[in-house]
């Protein structure tokens, strides 16, 4: 299936409008608005930097990268449709076993790994008119027992910052992951990466850890 197709499907397809109801998804824009601490500026990943070189026009600076989005159930309920479409659509499979090498980001088709998948998640929105600068590539590192550095979409908006994974169905604000985060992408400049600060702030009620 082609990107245009998948964004026909999109559309046309309610797959998970059950579960947004009005309530569920008022509930879900009361929890705090709290932003990740940004450290300094940091290499990009490589993977990045080869994606960059196969595909430019997906890594260049957009008229309205820094707009802010304003979180409403509709804007909520297409990123359920997008994270799931996504997740079902494209079997995670190692750049090894795909390309014969350790790392390579690219778009996928019907198989990829957690970069190629968040890779796909960030065209298919900018796509549906989000702003580029609200969709931030994120690395992070995995607890134990799966350890290891994993990627995701971090989405900006003024009720926070969510993450998109392929390991869950579910959306999560960023402080209730489990994950340490690492690195993401300027909300300025796709091309500029930035660390995390060292000490996170989150709400007293999360359970979750960092």
């Amino acid at each position: 299936m082609s990107l245009k197709s998948t964004v026909g499907v999109l559309a046309a397809a309610g797959l998970v409008a059950a579960c947004l109801a009005s309530q569920p998804a008022q509930a879900f824009l009361a929890r705090p608005a709290l932003f990740a601490a940004i450290g300094a500026t940091t290499k990009p990943p490589t993977g990045w930097q080869q994606f960059c070189v196969e595909n430019a026009a997906d890594c260049r600076p957009q008229p309205d990268q820094t707009r802010d989005v304003v979180l409403t159930p509709e804007l909520l309920q297409e990123l359920y449709k997008v994270n799931k479409q996504v997740n079902d659509r494209v079997s995670w499979t190692s750049d090894e076993t795909l390309y014969g090498k350790a790392e390579r980001w690219t778009l996928p088709l019907d198989r990829g790994d957690c970069e190629d998948i968040v890779l796909l998640k960030r065209k298919l929105l900018v796509r549906a008119g989000w702003p580029q600068g609200s969709l931030l590539v994120t690395t992070v590192e995995q607890p134990a027992p799966a350890s290891g550095h994993h990627a995701v979409l971090t989405v900006r908006s003024d009720r926070g910052e969510m993450i998109l994974d392929n390991q869950t169905p579910e959306i999560l604000f960023w402080y209730e992951t489990k994950y340490r985060y690492l690195s993401r992408q300027s909300a300025a400049d796709p091309n500029v990466w930035v660390s995390f600060g060292s000490e996170q702030l989150r709400p007293p009620a999360s359970p979750l850890v960092r």
